[in-house]
Formats: structure tokens, sequence, C-alpha cells
């Protein structure tokens, strides 16, 4: 029986759902870091998406820099999958968050890893 290959990249995102400022990239690597990001990502049950294309270009970002305008749609794509797993509805633009609601929903756009 062959193992799965390991995923050549791998980035998590942090966005607050008060709209407060664009997402950000919170972790990035590749190889064991990558699995590593993929494994705590599910310890704590955040969505996974894969999508190599898009998980290449934030790992050209800093960390703790926000995605550039460039990747809004991609991303946005991405946060809809995310609060669509979660059975979450994103707040309207400028609506208050409701207190049960958790203050961020962190991502991880992974590239070639079977989930």
């Amino acid at each position: 029986m062959s193992e799965r290959p390991r995923p050549p990249i791998a980035v998590a995102l942090h966005y607050n759902a008060s709209g407060s400022g664009a997402p950000r990239v919170v972790a990035k690597g590749g190889g064991d870091i990558a699995e590593k990001i993929i494994e705590t990502a599910r310890e704590h049950n955040v969505p996974l998406q894969e999508d190599a294309a898009l998980a290449g270009a934030l790992s050209k970002l800093d960390i703790g820099q926000q995605i550039p305008k460039e990747l809004y749609v991609a991303v946005a794509h991405v946060l809809a999958f995310a609060w669509s797993i979660a059975g979450k509805v994103p707040p309207a633009p400028g609506a208050a968050r409701p207190e049960h609601q958790p203050p961020s929903l962190p991502l991880l756009p992974g590239s070639s890893a079977r989930w």
C-alpha cells in the first residue's frame, strides 16, 4: 500500500468575520510543515480546501500579511466554502456579530493533499 503524496504547500488564513480587514496569512510551508498545518487544522475541525494555484500565490505572502486585492475573489470562494462547511452564514457587511459566533474562521487552502 502506498502512502498518499505530501502536499507541496499548505497556507492557513485568518479572517475576522466582523469585516475589519482582509484575510491574512497566519501559517505557510511545504513538506513536513504543510503536513503539520493540515494536521493542526483537522484537530481543530478547520475546513480544508484544496487549491494548488491559490496556495502557491498565497505562499508568496509574508506571515501576517493581508491578502492583496488581486486574490480577493479567489479567497472569497474559499471563505464561502468554509462557511458552508461550518453551517454558518457570514454576517452582512456592517452587521453586528452574534456573541455566540466565533471571532474568526481560519482556513487552509492546501495543494495536493487529499482529505
